[in-house]
């Protein structure tokens, strides 16, 4: 991709897709749910309300859990730290990832091999073995499990922004401003940066999906946020013996789970399908079909 591409604008003409529009509204509503529910959820989502998995009544709509407490209360307060918790998590891999990527390809040669093979060693691990190694040896800290998942993300990030940063680092415009003798961190940051940031976008959603279903699976493990806070991924391992009794303290956090991660993953496809100029907003469809060919910015 040549030229700079503006973040902003990239974001407003997926979102006029058809796909990206999909996308947005399908995680926009998992994420206000997560953000809004511990506001009007009718119980505490820590005390036992009733009988241990009793099925689902009209005080207690989606029932009670293995301890007797509200479902849909522990429902609405279980996603904003797990969202929270993703986005710390997406934030410090992304940015390293970045970071790394984007000076192995610029300084090349000894620092490249040298950043590569150590991104190679973390590869090599599996992304929740490596979190659950971190996290088990020095306990259940959600700190750790920030550091942990975001480092986890850190080499596939790196590996593919070093991909494309490779041929914007042949550029004459980056050529030109190093002869002007301006600071290796000012090119990389000014210059090598905007013009991968679609790609930088399209891993931060897929990260950010990632990050979701480790942490989730770690809680679900026993090593992620500890009982009795609420927590979707540990609402799955809590609730999974009376998943006859009652299906929707295991079922309801799932579900809220798979819908983020699909609305995420869609816009995220549409971002990355309107970088390539593969799908255009609406509006632009409609100018093409009339004839006239809107401009394209490089």
């Amino acid at each position: 991709m040549s030229g700079r591409w503006d973040w902003l604008s990239l974001l407003g003409r997926a979102a006029r897709t058809r796909r990206g529009a999909i996308g947005l509204t399908i995680a926009g509503a998992v994420v206000l749910l997560a953000i809004v529910g511990p506001f009007v959820a009718p119980h505490s989502p820590t005390l036992s309300v009733t009988e241990t998995f009793a099925p689902p009544s009209s005080a207690y709509p989606l029932g009670a859990d293995t301890l007797g407490r509200d479902v849909l209360s522990r429902v609405l307060a279980g996603g904003w730290l797990l969202l929270a918790m993703a986005a710390g998590a997406t934030a410090i891999g992304v940015g390293a990832g970045v970071t790394v990527g984007i000076a192995a390809a610029y300084f090349g040669r000894f620092s490249d091999g040298l950043l590569m093979r150590i991104v190679d060693v973390l590869l090599a691990f599996p992304q929740l073995v490596f979190a659950l190694l971190l996290v088990s040896v020095l306990g259940p800290h959600v700190w750790l499990i920030l550091i942990a998942v975001g480092i986890s993300h850190g080499p596939q990030v790196a590996r593919v922004v070093r991909a494309t940063a490779l041929d914007v680092c042949e550029r004459d415009f980056v050529r030109a401003v190093e002869l002007l003798g301006t600071p290796a961190r000012r090119v990389m940051a000014g210059e090598i940066l905007p013009n991968v940031l679609s790609v930088v976008m399209v891993e931060v959603g897929l990260r950010f999906t990632y990050s979701i279903l480790i942490i989730a699976s770690l809680s679900f493990l026993g090593f992620g946020i500890q009982p009795p806070a609420a927590n979707w991924g540990l609402m799955i391992n809590e609730n999974r013996i009376g998943l006859v009794a009652n299906p929707w303290g295991v079922v309801a956090p799932l579900i809220l789970i798979a819908i983020l991660t699909i609305g995420v993953n869609t816009f995220t496809d549409a971002i990355a399908r309107t970088s390539l100029g593969v799908e255009r907003p609406a509006e632009e469809l409609e100018m093409v079909t009339a004839g006239i060919a809107p401009g394209l910015s490089a």
